[in-house]
């Protein structure tokens, strides 16, 4: 197999030039996202050199505690995520947002690292951090449907939800319906990816492993245990991202409370 040819600096400013095309039709179109378009550019590049820079700390020193310190950024820069994207208010779910995208991350990355590669460390930085993070990026778009869904599904048939409470129904009868049609969405985009995957497109992790000269059936294999991985943390940050925030969403008699949503 070849070696994966590395881009050099002055090729990657000419990958650069490949933004003309797109901000001149914004610009011919006059779609309003010229600038929205730069800014994104811009900090995708700083935030990347951030993340290369500290990254290449991390697997020079080969410690777990800074391994362990990324994730953790990660997953308070999700949880902000979170509820910034879905609507609901940081104060009183921040906490439980964050435990269920902790868990949904940690569980499914561990098997993973430890049972499917049998790494011989579970903190690992060359596994860990981008199998986390592959892991945590498709758990943080699934919740961010999921939770909003829920909440604002509830909102919307407030009345109709409150007359079942009213009937006897239990919280967690009273919501099911909405529990059911926010894991609905919030769960389609993954399977979809999953029912497509290999015909439509080749994912990226696959991408990567070809092109650093691994053979197409080791690289299989990877995408093959990553995707089940994807799949079972985001079952599992759905489920826990609202079951743990609704612990602080309604009151004792289980009405939503006014300050839940923005």
């Amino acid at each position: 197999m070849r070696e994966m040819i590395d881009i050099s600096y002055s090729s990657l400013a000419l990958g650069y030039l490949l933004l003309i095309a797109p901000l001149a039709l914004v610009l011919i179109y006059r779609v309003p996202v010229a600038r929205g378009l730069a800014v994104s550019v811009l900090r995708m590049t700083l935030q990347l050199l951030f993340v290369g820079l500290y990254l290449q700390v991390v697997f020079d020193m080969d410690r777990w505690w800074l391994t362990g310190l990324w994730l953790m950024a990660m997953v308070a820069a999700a949880d902000l995520s979170v509820l910034r994207e879905s609507g609901l208010r940081a104060g009183r779910l921040w906490a439980p947002a964050f435990l269920a995208i902790f868990l949904g991350t940690l569980l499914p990355l561990g098997y993973f690292v430890r049972i499917v590669l049998r790494a011989p460390e579970f903190m690992a930085p060359q596994y860990v951090i981008p199998i986390g993070g592959m892991i945590m990026g498709n758990c943080l778009r699934a919740v961010i449907i999921g939770a909003g869904r829920f909440y604002r599904s509830i909102e919307e048939s407030r009345s109709h939800y409150e007359y079942s409470l009213a009937c006897g129904a239990s919280l967690r009868e009273a919501t099911a319906p909405h529990m059911s049609r926010a894991m609905h969405e919030a769960l389609s985009p993954t399977i979809a990816t999953m029912m497509t995957i290999g015909l439509v497109s080749l994912p990226g992790m696959m991408t990567g492993i070809l092109m650093a000269g691994a053979s197409p059936a080791e690289a299989i294999k990877y995408q093959i245990a990553i995707m089940i991985s994807i799949l079972t943390g985001t079952v599992l940050t759905v489920v826990l991202g609202i079951e743990l925030t609704r612990r602080r969403a309604f009151t004792p008699f289980g009405v939503l409370r006014q300050d839940t949503l923005r």
